[in-house]
């Protein structure tokens, strides 16, 4: 087996969380796409942790089935609707390791992030407001400690071998539903319930809640799930060389 960099193929540069998007369209529709599934997803996240919160206020374990199943949904749900129009990635990691790759330009990947970030932050102050709190409440949820980087570090290398073994291996279409798996089921066996997405942990510090972080420890969180992109690079490279046709 090559341990050289695969060359790019066609098919990977427009799949769901590889590429760019089967539709092809322009940056500015791709970004507008990315912004608003972001924004989505971080309505997902926040909003069901306020609605578990209220709904089942003295079980935590209950609070949090219902926000990974709420979360789990709308990131399938998300992907199907956005993947051939931006490649729905909704994750600076996944775009990052698309750059590495070889899918995405240098320029679509540094605007992807922005648009990603923005957009998370943008939906985290609509979520806040659907529950009649203060549009931006900074979390004071201190989430800081080795554990828990780990565990960040685990998420993200499994949620890039789960998106890359699955196009690689030529099965793009259960990508929507192994992502959706993947975090919901990594909210229950991480003790950090499976960030594994630096733009949604800066939405997160914006939403005093159930699935809050402070700010002071989204750093370390952020880095960890870099170390997990660069292993999950790594590990990508070694076990799906070459892409294999989708039949």
């Amino acid at each position: 087996m090559s341990d050289e960099l695969p060359v790019p193929e066609a098919d990977l540069a427009h799949e769901a969380e590889t590429g760019t998007g089967a539709l092809q369209l322009s940056l500015g529709r791709r970004l507008a796409a990315e912004a608003v599934g972001t924004g989505f997803l971080i309505v997902a996240v926040i909003g069901s942790g306020i609605m578990a919160t209220n709904l089942s206020p003295d079980d935590v374990g209950l609070q949090l089935l219902q926000n990974s199943f709420a979360t789990m949904g709308a990131l399938i749900g998300l992907i199907l609707m956005f993947g051939a129009v931006s490649g729905a990635h909704f994750n600076p990691v996944v775009t990052v390791v698309d750059r590495m790759l070889g899918s995405i330009s240098t320029k679509d990947t540094g605007l992807y992030v922005v648009a990603q970030t923005v957009g998370g932050c943008v939906g985290a102050v609509v979520a806040n407001l659907m529950f009649e709190l203060p549009a931006v409440n900074i979390s004071t949820k201190v989430r800081s400690s080795p554990a828990l980087w780990l565990s960040e570090v685990v998420a993200t290398v499994g949620l890039l071998l789960v998106i890359h073994g699955c196009v690689r291996t030529g099965r793009a279409k259960v990508v929507p539903f192994a992502v959706g798996l993947w975090i919901g089921g990594a909210y229950w066996f991480t003790s950090s319930t499976s960030f594994a997405n630096p733009a949604v942990t800066v939405a997160r510090t914006l939403s005093n809640t159930f699935a809050g972080i402070a700010p002071s420890s989204a750093p370390m969180f952020i880095v960890a799930q870099l170390v997990g992109m660069v292993v999950g690079f790594g590990l990508i490279r070694l076990f799906y060389p070459h892409p294999v046709e989708e039949s």
